[in-house]
């Protein structure tokens, strides 16, 4: 478990994360988003101890991890992949921080046979491609079988495979009862991957909750009826509040009214349904809608210079 505290960060006049609260909890992946510049990698940081708050705490399985006989079993890190020796190989990098850490060797060959580096493990780091590196950096935060797990956009530079890996690791370690806290700006990564989210922008918590209460807090949902009675059904659902749009003669889009709601206004008028579907924004339109004005960095598009989009 992970429990943050009040956490703020100051650097000079900037404050870049400012009494930010949240548990993360075990047994499920928790998505950690936020627009560039927001102060994900500032929060991870300090839930690492690399970085000294300037206000608040962090508590990692209920003590300061760092303060532990066995800091690595307490808590894996991936926040910068590149921070290795590129002279080593694979297996000697892992091997290195095995030893100065009283992890056993076999544990160093689970690890690269977890992270699907078995082939290239006598190999040296510095050749190794970006999907590669993170693959290691992944086998160096799971290295001491830690109850919690922080990784900071470790799909980064991984092929499709790699992608479906990731997310299937990720999963099996919060089934086994481990804490996983990862960040991302793969929103469609976040949707399959992750159960909660926090959420924060220009270093304050904009949300803490389910994926699914996210989406449906963040943005309406429309519920697409397809009836051959659509025009009898307009008139029984016609009500202050509520949208109705014809997408086809026999197509009605819905919003105010849930999909329950509406099948039981058209079971008791006897009407047909064909079709009862909610239209729910995508987690990545949520995301865009919450944080819109929390957006640092943006672009101008070529087709209209008076149009502002967000930097990916």
């Amino acid at each position: 478990m992970i429990e943050v505290k009040n956490l703020s960060k100051r650097y000079g006049e900037k404050l870049a994360v400012d009494g930010v609260s949240f548990v993360v909890h075990p047994g499920m992946v928790t998505g950690f988003l936020g627009p560039n510049g927001a102060g994900k990698s500032t929060t991870m940081r300090m839930i690492a101890g690399l970085d000294r708050p300037t206000a608040g705490d962090v508590v990692v399985n209920d003590r300061r991890y760092r303060s532990c006989r066995a800091p690595m079993a307490e808590l894996g890190v991936l926040l910068e992949a590149k921070a290795v020796h590129t002279g080593r190989s694979a297996r000697n990098h892992l091997l290195a921080l095995a030893q100065t850490n009283g992890v056993s060797s076999k544990r160093v060959d689970e690890v690269i046979d977890l992270v699907g580096l078995r082939s290239v493990a006598g190999t040296r780091v510095g050749g190794f491609s970006l999907g590669m590196g993170q693959r290691l950096g992944v086998a160096s935060a799971l290295l001491g079988n830690p109850q919690t797990v922080v990784l900071d956009e470790p799909s980064n530079g991984l092929d499709p495979e790699g992608v479906l890996w990731m997310r299937t690791m990720l999963k099996s370690l919060a089934a086994d009862g481990h804490t996983v806290f990862v960040s991302s700006h793969l929103m469609s990564e976040m949707a399959q991957t992750a159960t909660r989210l926090v959420v924060i922008g220009r270093g304050k918590l904009m949300a803490d909750t389910t994926v699914a209460e996210f989406i449906a807090r963040a943005s309406a949902s429309t519920v697409t009826v397809r009836t051959p009675e659509a025009s009898r059904l307009r008139e029984l659902l016609i009500a202050p509040d509520i949208t109705i749009s014809a997408g086809q003669p026999d197509v009605l889009h819905v919003d105010g009214l849930t999909a329950q709601h509406i099948g039981t206004i058209a079971w008791q008028a006897h009407l047909p349904i064909y079709e009862l579907t909610v239209q729910q924004a995508s987690l990545e339109q949520a995301f865009m809608e919450l944080t819109s004005d929390s957006i640092e960095y943006r672009t101008t598009t070529s087709a209209d210079p008076h149009t502002e989009t967000v930097a990916s």
